[in-house]
Order: C-alpha cells, then structure tokens, then sequence
C-alpha cells in the first residue's frame, strides 16, 4: 500500500473502515488499537490469539485496508508509531557519542543473550540434539538474513562430522523438503516464523516424516505447527528492524549451545571429525 500523506495515517485508514469490518475483523482492529506499539511486535498468529479470531480473519482485515498482506500492514504500522531514526536504530539517539552508542549495544545484545538463555528449554535442547544425534542427514533452511545463520549452522555440523544441507532459495528449500525422509533432521530458522515459503517447505517436510526443529523468536507462529521442537531466542523487532544484528547473534547463541550439546553427546566421534577436517585445510594457511 502506498502512503499518500497523513490521511493515509494506518491508524486513521483503520477507523475509517471500522465500521465496514466483520466482526472478526472488527476484533483485529480493537487489538491493534488498543496497543498498537505491541502489534507491530506480533506475528500473525500473536494477533490472531489476543483478538480470538482465525489467522485468515488477520489477512482479511489487513487487505480491506488495502495491504498486501499482515507483514505490509505492520510494516505500515511500524512507520506511523516511530521516528525516523528510531526506524533504523531503536534506541540510539542522534546526539549519542560513539562511546555511549558502544555500551548501549553492548548492554543491548548482552540483554539479549540473557533472555535467549532463559527461553531456551533444557528439554527442547535435549530432544533437538537427541534427534540430530541419530539423524541420517541434517538440513538447514531460512530465507534472508536468517539464510546465512542457516549456512553458518550446515558449516559448524559439517566440521562436527554431520552429513549437512543448506539452502536459502525458497524453491530449493522445497525441493530439498520434498525429498527428505524419516531419519532426516529439519531445521527451519525464521525469527518472524511467518515466512510464506519456509513454513510451506516445513509442512511438506513433516508430512515425509522428517523431525523439525524450528530456530524462531515467536512461539505462536506458523512455522511453529509443524514442528516437533521449537527453539526460542529473545528477539522482538518491528518490521523496519528486520535482518538487525542483534537477530543473528541470538540465533547463533542458541545454535552454539546445540552443537556444543551435540559434540558433548558424541564426544569421541565430533573430537575425530574436528582433527580430520582441520588437518584438511592446514595448507590453505600460512
């Protein structure tokens, strides 16, 4: 949807069509503005819950206001709450000094690590590592930013001695989920858990009977009905903070963790794969 100027304000657009919606939809928009600085938060099965309604009453709210879909909506969202800078930088001020934006990163990652280590479940580390522990092939999967965390998870499995795949194109990923099989190990990563391509790509998975573990900062998302153990990290972004930093490294922490679990699990078999893979490089380095 385009914005035109301050009548085009979403929050303006969504009372002028209040009272055109269903009453399901009419439930969609009491919650986002009752809070709309928590909707832009939400995913689209967050919204769906606090309104008590279907996810496809979300979509249908979301395109008689004239988007897309739930994501331009929010993104619409995101851009009328916040100022510029805040778009891009959260809560760096303008006038911050490097030193003071240094330690307010610093303070925010470490946060952030904190909180991913509290959502992570000893159980759901302990099931996910099990299942990889046995796995015939392990695969990984994410779309965009959370691609490359899906890249650095095949890298570190493959030096622990794992056969590993790894693709980031939505139809390769489907492809690659549509051979998969019973003893293949899926790993979804999607900090929305709301991408399209990746949940349909996990939906076939499943029905082959592969084990999924999905990698996402949104337990109640649609990636999350396929999955047989759901790995949380403490991410809470807006849409025009998406693919941050702060994403990547909670991500990676929950990932360091498993493999460190893994290797620990098949210490002797992980400790040999280490050796061999690092002798195999030597003379690639001064």
């Amino acid at each position: 949807m385009k914005k035109m100027g301050n009548e085009q304000n979403t929050l303006v657009l969504l009372n002028s069509y209040y009272q055109s919606f269903s009453k399901a939809e009419k439930k969609v928009a009491d919650t986002v503005i009752g809070n709309p600085e928590n909707a832009v938060y939400y995913s689209v099965t967050d919204l769906a819950q606090k309104a008590n309604v279907g996810e496809t009453s979300v979509i249908r709210f979301c395109r008689k206001l004239g988007f897309r879909g739930f994501q331009d909506f929010k993104l619409s969202l995101a851009q009328d709450l916040v100022t510029p800078s805040q778009q891009v930088y959260g809560q760096i001020d303008e006038s911050d000094d490097i030193a003071t934006i240094c330690g307010k990163m610093t303070s925010h990652n470490t946060q952030i690590l904190e909180d991913t280590r509290t959502l992570l479940s000893s159980d759901s580390l302990e099931k996910a590592a099990m299942a990889m522990v046995s796995a015939r092939k392990l695969h990984f999967f994410g779309v965009g930013s959370s691609g490359f965390t899906a890249s650095d998870a095949k890298y570190r499995f493959m030096r622990l001695g794992f056969h590993t795949e790894c693709a980031t194109d939505s139809h390769i990923i489907a492809m690659n989920c549509a051979l998969t099989s019973p003893g293949d190990v899926v790993v979804g990563i999607s900090s929305s858990g709301s991408t399209k391509d990746l949940v349909d790509a996990m939906r076939i998975a499943k029905k082959n009977g592969a084990f999924i573990i999905c990698l996402t900062s949104h337990a109640r998302s649609p990636i999350t009905m396929y999955a047989d153990v759901i790995l949380l990290t403490a991410i809470r972004e807006n849409p025009l903070q998406g693919g941050a930093f702060s994403s990547k490294i909670a991500q990676l922490h929950a990932l360091d963790i498993l493999t460190t679990i893994v290797a620990v699990k098949r210490k002797d078999f992980t400790f040999s794969a280490l050796k061999t893979t690092a002798e195999a490089v030597l003379d690639k380095m001064y």
